[in-house]
Order: C-alpha cells, then structure tokens, then sequence
C-alpha cells in the first residue's frame, strides 16, 4: 500500500516532467515575451523552428490548467513541424500577488482562475497576441489558431472574431452557440474529440448542423476509446493503448492540415 501512495504522485507530475525534459533539451530557440493589450501585457512563450525562410504562426490556447509546461512542449514541437509557435498565458497577473500561470498553488486554484476571466478580454488579449505573431520577423504573415479543452472553446470562439485566420485547430472544445457568431467565421475549423468524451461530444451534433446551415467548414473527427484531454493523456508513461493511439493520429491529422492551410 505504502509503495502505491508513494507511486500515485510521480504519475501525477511526470507529464509536466516530461514536457520540462523536452523544452530542456530542444534545440530550438525559446524566449518570452510580453505583449501589450489595450488594457495590460500578456506573457507569452515563443518557440521556432529551425528553418531557411518565414513561416505561418500558429496561436496556442492553454486548457484551464494555465500555460504549463505541457503547452509549451506542444509548442515546441509545432516549431519542431516548422512553424513559429505562441503560447498567451492568459492568467497573466491573475495569481497571487499578481503573478502568473506558476503562481498559483494548485491546477485546481488556476483552473478556478480561468473561469473568473472575462470572456471579452480573453478574445482581446488572443487578438493582440495574433496581431504580434504576425509581426515576428519569421512569420509570413499567415496565421493560424489552436487551443485544447477550455482553449479549444476558445479557438472556436476566436474564428468568429478574426477574418484572417488560416485554419482553427478545436481540440475537445465546444461551439458559440450563437448562429450570427458561426456566421462571421471565415475559415476552415477542424475538430479533435475523443469518444469517451459524453461532454463534449453532446454538443457535435448541432454544432455539425449549425456550421452547415451557415455553410462553413467544420471537420470534426473522433478518436475510438480515447477520452477528454487525449493530446496530454496519449503522452503519459500509463496512457491507455486507445488515449495514446488517438494522440499520434491526432497529432499526424494536425500535421498533415497544417500544411494544407498553410499552401492556401
């Protein structure tokens, strides 16, 4: 028993070891900067890859965790794809004494955090992050959105607001529910559920039926057995053979539509 307590918190903290090891031993160039809003700065991780010319950018959403060092690997390995990558913290200021995502005392405290935002001066803060993206020196102007869990609702929600984006990337994350919302959406968004997912997968149908009555495209594709969280999840050391399965064809999937959005 005392080997299985023992045992339980080392499960819990290797992903984020994993991650660390990774962002740790990446060749490619990493650095933070802040972005200045109407109203504040945003903290954000910038990686990218090693390559001759400018390249798409590709805007990464955190789930409700914060921006863990989790995101950042993903990060990290979309520069590793060939694209500029960055990762808003959007609980910047938000923590304790006005800290940060690592301020917080606990996943729970952030998670709690996240749902206090204002869901206007989220969208504000992703645009002033997607106007500086375009602007890095290694960008070709063209940029893209991705977001996991709460950030997957998030990027759904940012295609309705952003007329220039390529592609949004919506892993196990709901719609607007507002019709005039989908209507304003002016690119392709592509959808990554796990079937395992009753949550989420609840709200497909009529997002399925209200993308197509506004004529939009929404690919949505789900993952045999995989559940929520199934990108994070497929990476763990005792990820479920149906979790890890879906994270490979997820990220192929990813990769594969990111080159296309990009020859667009």
């Amino acid at each position: 028993m005392l080997g299985l307590i023992v045992a339980l918190p080392s499960l819990l903290v290797a992903p984020q070891e994993a991650a660390r090891a990774r962002l740790d031993g990446s060749p490619r160039h990493h650095e933070w900067v802040d972005v200045k809003t109407p109203s504040r700065s945003v903290h954000c991780f910038v990686t990218y890859p090693e390559v001759k010319s400018k390249v798409p950018a590709v805007l990464v959403i955190h789930e409700n965790k914060g921006l863990t060092d989790w995101v950042r690997s993903v990060a990290d390995q979309l520069a590793e794809a060939g694209y500029v990558a960055i990762a808003p913290d959007l609980l910047t200021g938000k923590g304790p004494g006005g800290g940060n995502t690592e301020s917080f005392p606990s996943t729970d405290a952030a998670t709690q955090g996240i749902y206090a935002l204002d869901a206007a001066a989220v969208m504000a803060d992703l645009s002033a992050v997607a106007d500086h993206a375009k602007t890095l020196p290694a960008c070709d102007g063209k940029l893209m959105v991705a977001g996991f869990c709460w950030g997957g609702s998030q990027s759904f929600a940012f295609a309705t607001k952003r007329k220039d984006l390529a592609a949004a990337f919506v892993f196990y994350g709901s719609a607007p529910k507002d019709a005039a919302e989908l209507a304003a959406i002016a690119c392709p968004v592509y959808g990554f559920y796990g079937e395992d997912d009753a949550r989420i997968n609840a709200t497909l149908d009529a997002t399925k039926e209200a993308m197509a009555k506004a004529g939009k495209t929404f690919e949505p594709v789900t993952y045999a057995g995989a559940g929520h969280g199934f990108l994070r999840a497929g990476e763990e050391g005792d990820a479920s053979e149906a979790n890890r399965k879906a994270r490979d064809d997820g990220w192929k999937r990813w990769k594969d539509l990111l080159g296309k959005s990009s020859a667009r």
